[in-house]
C-alpha cells in the first residue's frame, strides 16, 4: 500500500514538474502532423464528414434506419466522438516506439508521449466540433438543459482513452505486432459501438455486447447532452465513468513501473 501511494505521489509530482514539456510536445506534434499538408486542420473535419456522407447514403438510401434526429447529424456526432478515441489510440500505440531516441536517453515521465498524442487529437476533436455545431444549426436542433452533462461525458471519454492508450503504448513497445492487431480490433470495436446506429431495436448477443461496451454510453452521452437524444441506459454512463478512472489509474501504475525497462526493449 505504501508503495502504491508513493507511486501515485511521484506520478502526479512529475506531471506538474514537466507540464511545460507536455505543452511543447503537443505543439511539436501538431506542427509535424500538419506540416506540408494543403488542408491542415481541415483533415480533422474532412474524414468524419466524408464518413458521414457515405453512411448517410447507406442508411437512408440503401437500408432505411430511423434515428431520433436527422441521420447525418446522428452519424456525425457518433463519428466525431469515435474518431477522437480511435485517432488518439492510433498515435498512442506507437508513441514510445516512435520516439526511441528520446525514450532511451533523456529522463522525463514517459507517459507524456501517449498523453501528448491524446491532447493533439483533442485539438482535432475541438476543430471537428465546428461541423457538428453547423449541422445542428442547419437541422434546427438545439441543445437542452442536458448540455450540462457534456463536461462529464468529455472527462470520462478522455480518461478512458488515456487508460487504453497507456496500455497500448507499453504493449507495443514489448510486442511490436500489437499495433497491427490493434487496427483489427479497432475496426470491429467501432461496429460494436452505437456510432452509426441506435441501440434501440437490437437484441440478443449484439445488444448485450454493445451495452457492456464503455464507448456506447459515452457516445450516447454526447448525443444526449448536445442533441437531446434520450440515453438508452443513463446508469451506463456512470458505470463507464467508474471503469474509465479505474482503468486509467491501473494503466498509469503499470506504465510507471514498467518504464524502467523501456530502454531495454527499444
Amino acid at each position: 500500500m505504501n508503495g502504491f501511494v508513493a507511486d501515485v505521489r511521484e506520478m502526479l509530482r512529475e506531471q506538474f514538474e514537466y507540464r511545460e514539456l507536455l505543452v511543447q510536445m503537443v505543439k511539436r506534434d501538431l506542427i509535424l502532423r500538419y506540416k506540408q499538408t494543403i488542408m491542415g486542420f481541415g483533415w480533422a473535419i474532412f474524414m468524419p464528414l466524408l464518413n458521414t456522407v457515405v453512411f448517410t447514403i447507406i442508411f437512408t438510401k440503401v437500408a432505411t434506419l430511423e434515428t431520433p434526429v436527422p441521420y447525418p447529424l446522428y452519424a456525425y456526432c457518433g463519428l466525431w466522438a469515435w474518431n477522437f478515441f480511435a485517432g488518439s489510440l492510433r498515435f498512442s500505440v506507437i508513441s514510445l516506439s516512435g520516439n526511441a531516441n528520446l525514450v532511451g536517453k533523456v529522463y522525463f515521465p514517459r507517459e507524456l508521449f501517449p498523453f501528448s498524442s491524446i491532447l493533439v487529437c483533442l485539438v482535432d476533436f475541438a476543430v471537428a466540433g465546428s461541423v457538428l455545431v453547423s449541422l445542428m444549426v442547419y437541422y434546427q436542433v438545439a441543445p437542452s438543459w442536458s448540455i450540462g452533462l457534456l463536461p462529464v461525458v468529455l472527462v470520462i471519454h478522455v480518461a478512458f482513452t488515456a487508460g487504453v492508450g497507456l496500455i497500448l503504448s507499453v504493449a507495443n513497445l514489448f510486442y511490436r505486432d500489437v499495433k497491427y492487431l490493434f487496427e483489427l480490433v479497432l475496426s470491429v470495436w467501432m461496429f460494436l459501438t452505437s456510432v452509426l446506429y441506435p441501440l434501440d431495436g437490437l437484441d440478443g448477443t449484439l445488444a448485450l455486447v454493445m451495452r457492456l461496451n464503455p464507448m456506447t454510453p459515452i457516445i450516447d452521452g454526447y448525443r444526449a447532452s448536445l442533441l437531446g437524444v434520450p440515453m438508452n441506459d443513463p446508469a451506463g454512463l456512470a458505470i463507464a465513468g467508474v471503469l474509465a478512472f479505474a482503468l486509467l489509474g491501473t494503466a498509469w501504475i503499470i506504465f510507471h513501473r514498467a518504464e524502467y525497462s523501456f530502454a531495454e526493449n527499444l
